[in-house]
């Protein structure tokens, strides 16, 4: 299996997350959000624009280092069981941090903007289907180029 990388831009990132929340309207309304930290941080912003919530807490789970994936790690957990709450994430690739937040928030509903097939069944919603041996290069990932 050859590996590919999906360099996306913030027009693209941006556009992709409008339109999870227009597929996320319909399913709400939600009483707020929860970011997965660090990649749902910016789209949840933006899905929260869209959808007109105010209240954004995070989850922050850890499981990469700059290129694989490694043991999962919860660094900050939430109470309650999340009924009623919207989880965003930019992207589920094996699903492990999607299990640990649906252990945590049985309740929520689970969204990410991509979604590879060893995760995607962790997900109540994703936008889009990517290939498990892509790996995506998030705009604040990547360096601006030097003037």
């Amino acid at each position: 299996m050859n590996a590919t990388t999906l360099t996306l831009t913030w027009d693209q990132l941006h556009r992709d997350a409008v339109a999870l929340a227009e597929m996320l309207r319909a399913k709400g309304p939600f009483a707020g959000i929860f970011a997965v930290t660090r990649g749902g941080m910016i789209p949840a912003a933006i899905i929260a624009t869209e959808l007109d919530l105010r209240l954004i807490e995070t989850v922050c789970v850890s499981s990469y280092d700059d290129r694989a994936q490694g043991e999962l790690d919860v660094l900050k957990a939430v109470s309650g069981d999340g009924t009623g709450w919207l989880v965003i994430d930019d992207l589920v690739d094996s699903g492990a941090t999607a299990r640990a937040i649906r252990a945590m928030l049985p309740g929520a509903h689970l969204a990410a903007i991509y979604a590879k097939p060893a995760g995607a069944d962790t997900l109540d919603t994703a936008l889009a289907a990517l290939p498990q041996s892509t790996w995506v290069v998030f705009p604040w990932e990547a360096r601006p180029a030097q003037a």
